[in-house]
């Protein structure tokens, strides 16, 4: 029984974010992010045409439904964009990311999008490294596009998948 308590793990489904999503979205956000949207931002993104997100909501918990992570995207005119996406520090690395942004992906093909787009860090070595493993391929850089709290900059990553 002690066995089984302590290499207990988190399960979670994929559901579409609603708009009651969006406080623990923007505290997620805010948890990742060094410049957090807030909730309001992320009602209006998410009320927008054509965009769409994903939760992953704790399903083996006692009292409650915790966020363990989300994506939001867009999709329009034949092309998709991720806006946003982000997992809690506790299940980072355990491949929560990778069923947001399959959700994602589907998702954006479904409405039509051949291609997806997104940006990142290109210090955020594990979001590389995802994006990589999903086959996105690096199609530009926007130098000194992010600055970190303490002032530094580093670039944008600009990366890009076929969906069909």
């Amino acid at each position: 029984m002690l066995d089984d308590y302590l290499t207990w793990k988190p399960f979670f489904d994929i559901v579409p974010m609603q708009d009651n999503d969006c406080r623990g979205v923007s505290d997620l956000h805010g948890q990742r992010f060094s410049r957090q949207w807030s909730e309001e931002e992320m009602l209006s993104l998410l009320t927008q045409a054509g965009v769409f997100g994903f939760c992953a909501l704790q399903t083996n918990a006692f009292f409650s439904r915790p966020l363990g992570g989300f994506v939001l995207a867009r999709e329009a005119a034949g092309e998709a964009e991720i806006l946003t996406i982000a997992v809690t520090e506790k299940v980072a690395r355990s491949g929560l990311g990778w069923r947001l942004m399959q959700a994602a992906m589907r998702e954006a093909q479904d409405r039509g999008a051949d291609s997806m787009f997104l940006e990142v860090e290109e210090t955020n070595v594990a979001a590389v490294s995802l994006y990589r493993r999903l086959r996105f391929a690096e199609v530009a850089r926007r130098p000194a596009y992010y600055t970190a709290a303490d002032g530094t900059r580093t670039a944008a990553l600009v990366m890009r998948r076929d969906l069909r």
